[in-house]
């Protein structure tokens, strides 16, 4: 049987090419809602700045790290970490797997052995980067996701990662506050940009590329 859509997954991809986004007001909520902040959060990764303790902990760390293996997982361990204020629901979930498939999907995933612990999920359009949700079942699991996410990007020469609203949580990241109409010029300039997830790469070539990166942060 042929998915059903509200929208389709091309209209969420001219959505975000336009610089606004699908949300629902709850898992329940059977509609989707197209929200553009006035300030945006935007995490810089040319170059990107990481945290020292973070970058150490990559280095000794024994969980294993993927990207796109458990796309569909990671999207609903992230409507399930966020269960009482979620804005994924259903409709958004089959949007997300559709667009993994058509290959502007992707995420990363932290592993335990065999066990899910942490990862995070967005779309890629041109060398744009939007960032949708994060989950963590361990400390530093989230954390490490998105490390492992901003090396990868700089690696397949993104220029803008999006993290849509600003938050303090990710400010150890770098994170700025960009005024509507500085993101929409930023926006425009990454779509016409050429860049590549760089899925080819292993785990250690990530790292050692994350090893290499200079701008790191105390």
């Amino acid at each position: 049987m042929a998915e059903q859509f509200i929208y389709s997954p091309e209209t969420i991809i001219k959505a975000y090419s336009c610089g606004v986004f699908p949300m629902a007001q709850s898992r329940e909520d059977p509609e989707l809602r197209f929200y553009e902040p006035a300030i945006r959060g935007v995490i810089p990764i040319r170059p990107p700045h990481i945290p020292r303790r973070l970058i150490r902990f990559a280095k000794q760390s024994r969980w294993r790290v993927s990207f796109d293996s458990a796309f569909a997982e990671v999207v609903r361990h992230c409507a399930e970490m966020r269960a009482d204020n979620t804005w994924i629901n259903a409709e958004i979930e089959t949007l997300y797997f559709a667009l993994h498939k058509m290959g502007f999907g992707h995420s990363v995933e932290i592993w335990e052995d065999d066990r899910l612990i942490g990862g995070l999920y967005g779309l890629s359009l041109g060398s744009a980067f939007f960032g949708e949700s994060m989950f963590s079942k361990a400390s530093n699991a989230s954390k490490l996701a998105l490390a492992y996410l901003m090396a990868a990007l700089h690696k397949g020469q993104f220029s803008l990662l999006d993290a849509q609203f600003t938050s303090d949580h990710l400010r150890q990241f770098g994170l700025i506050d960009m005024p509507q109409p500085e993101f929409k010029q930023a926006l425009a300039l990454a779509l016409g940009q050429p860049a590549t997830m760089p899925l080819h790469l292993g785990q250690s070539e990530i790292l050692a590329h994350l090893l290499q990166l200079r701008s790191v942060t105390s």
